[in-house]
């Protein structure tokens, strides 16, 4: 199947860029009510960041806590809600922040636009009308949300995204020196989501020539970033990271993913996992999947002192595994990718209670 998706609109890239903003916003400030919504990680609040946001006296700015739990359909269908009644329209919605701050600012700006709750979106190209200008500023490297076509949201029954071509930005702004601050914890783990798009992206049969363009190159950075000579969080690695990042969804988005991500979605649906974190417990126990991914995974781990538990899957109770095996089976896209066309017939319900017992 070719995939005619849409890309970012603009893009500026390098260390300052951050204070472009008002520039850039300056020509879309005049649409709709004029005024802007900032969507920004409550991390940042009285912090020096804050004061270098271009906001308006007429701007809205939300402080939004994602830690420890990811974006539910409740929360963006509130904070629209509570937009739309109290002030109109945004003239565009910028979020600052992680990947779940970018799915948030994503998400909303759609439904700015579309009636009725988000959890009626969940899935691909259900979304009728295009959403409001939506400008995003990663300040942690890793995930690709912002580069990807979907919104991921956790709903009373799924956790799977608004997915389609107008969930994109119409601008990104990478500046590296936002992420130099991050936890080193959080630096792996992100980090690690950007290897882990690439290799299932390359591990699969919707793997192609131009996929796996990206994926080699964001591969070999992130071979650099943490294994490399001069790996660790310095100046030029998160330099490297940024760019990672965005290719590392890039590849993904003409591509896939496959049985980790999976396996994390059942993860943070049913006990709440940070998908980063719970893309590294997965991949850590799919060696008869990704046998030389999970191999330079673990010298990774060994080179920055990163542990990960074992054994949790003790603790569960079998509802749980069930429930998380559950929300695993309902991804056939990521299955069909990994498995093959006739995956049903190798992967089962229980098969994948089986893999979430490694754990």
């Amino acid at each position: 199947m070719h995939k005619n998706f849409k890309n970012i609109e603009k893009t500026v890239y390098g260390r300052g860029s951050f204070d472009m903003m008002d520039e850039i916003l300056s020509a879309k400030r005049k649409e709709n009510g004029k005024f802007f919504l900032y969507v920004v990680d409550h991390y940042f609040k009285d912090k020096p960041l804050t004061n270098r946001i271009p906001a308006k006296p007429e701007d809205v700015i939300k402080f939004i806590d994602v830690d420890p739990f990811e974006p539910t359909t409740g929360q963006i269908d509130d904070l629209r809600d509570e937009i739309l009644s109290s002030r109109g329209l945004p003239a565009g919605v910028i979020g600052i922040g992680g990947g779940s701050i970018m799915d948030i600012a994503k998400a909303v700006s759609l439904m700015f636009t579309n009636e009725g709750s988000s959890t009626l979106y969940q899935g691909l190209n259900l979304i009728k009308k295009p959403g409001i200008y939506h400008l995003g500023v990663p300040t942690i490297s890793g995930t690709g949300a912002e580069v990807s076509m979907t919104a991921v949201l956790t709903g009373p029954v799924k956790k799977l995204g608004l997915k389609c071509e107008w969930t994109v930005f119409n601008q990104v702004i990478l500046d590296p020196e936002l992420i130099a601050s991050v936890p080193t914890d959080k630096w792996f783990y992100t980090g690690m989501d950007t290897y882990i798009h690439c290799i299932e992206s390359e591990n699969g049969i919707l793997n192609n020539a131009y996929s796996h363009a990206y994926a080699e190159q964001a591969l070999k950075l992130c071979q650099e970033i943490y294994l490399g000579e001069k790996s660790g969080q310095t100046a030029e690695n998160d330099d490297k990271l940024m760019v990672a990042s965005l290719m590392g969804g890039l590849s993904l988005t003409y591509s896939e993913v496959g049985v980790c991500h999976a396996l994390s979605y059942g993860l943070s649906k049913i006990l709440g996992e940070k998908h980063c974190y719970a893309n590294c417990l997965a991949f850590q126990h799919l060696e008869d999947y990704y046998k030389n991914g999970v191999k330079e995974f673990e010298q990774m781990l060994i080179k920055h002192r990163i542990q990960l538990p074992k054994n949790i899957s003790q603790g569960w109770t079998n509802e749980q595994i069930t429930a998380m095996a559950e929300v695993a089976y309902n991804l056939p896209h990521m299955w069909n990718h990994a498995v093959g066309t006739d995956w049903k017939e190798k992967i089962s319900i229980e098969t994948i209670k089986e893999l979430y017992k490694r754990f």
